[in-house]
C-alpha cells in the first residue's frame, strides 16, 4: 500500500466514523431530548453547537462568517493534501489524512447544520467544583492525533539525508 493510499483510507474512515457518530448521536439516540446523559464519573453526552473554530473560537451565527471559516478550511484541506501527496514517511501521510479528515467531517456539519456537532465532555470533580474540558467530536479527535503524530515524525521519524 502506498503512503498516499493509507492517507486516503485515514481521511475517508476519520470521516465516515466522525458523521455515522453524530447522526446516531443527533438521530438515533436523539441527544437534544435526553440532554447531558452521563457515561463515566468523569465523561457526559452532551450536545453543543459550535458556530466557530477549534475551541469555540471566532464564534459567529452570520452567513457570511460560516462562509469565510467553510473557504478557510478549504483552503486548509487543499493545503494538507499537497503536503499529503509530497509526503515522505507513512506516519506523517496517515496523520495528515487524519487531519483531513477531521477538517472534512466538521466542515460537513457546517454546511449541513450552519454550526460543528460537539458532543464528548470529560470533566472532573475537585471538592465542591468541577473542572471541564472543552466539548468535542471525533473529527477533532482525529485532528489532534494527526497533529500529534506529525509532531512525533518531524522529531523522531526518518532523519534528514545527509549532505555530501
Amino acid at each position: 500500500m502506498t503512503p498516499v493510499r493509507a492517507g486516503i483510507i485515514a481521511a475517508v474512515v476519520t470521516v465516515v466514523l466522525d458523521q455515522a457518530s453524530k447522526l446516531w448521536l443527533l438521530n438515533v439516540f436523539d441527544i437534544a431530548r435526553h440532554g447531558a446523559v452521563k457515561v463515566t464519573p468523569f465523561f457526559d453526552l452532551v450536545l453543543a453547537w459550535n458556530t466557530g473554530i477549534s475551541y469555540g473560537l471566532l464564534q459567529t451565527d452570520s452567513a457570511t462568517g460560516q462562509i469565510a471559516l467553510t473557504a478557510v478550511k478549504v483552503v486548509a484541506v487543499v493545503a494538507l493534501a499537497i503536503w499529503m501527496a509530497r509526503s515522505h514517511t507513512l506516519l506523517a501521510t496517515i496523520a495528515l489524512g487524519l487531519i483531513i479528515g477531521g477538517a472534512i467531517g466538521n466542515g460537513i456539519d457546517r454546511l449541513a447544520y450552519g454550526a460543528v456537532v460537539d458532543f464528548a465532555l470529560f470533566h472532573i470533580d475537585i471538592g465542591e467544583k468541577t473542572y471541564n474540558w472543552y466539548v468535542f467530536n471525533l473529527a477533532d479527535v482525529a485532528i489532534v492525533v494527526g497533529v500529534a503524530a506529525l509532531l512525533y515524525d518531524s522529531f523522531l521519524g526518518v532523519p534528514a539525508a545527509k549532505a555530501p
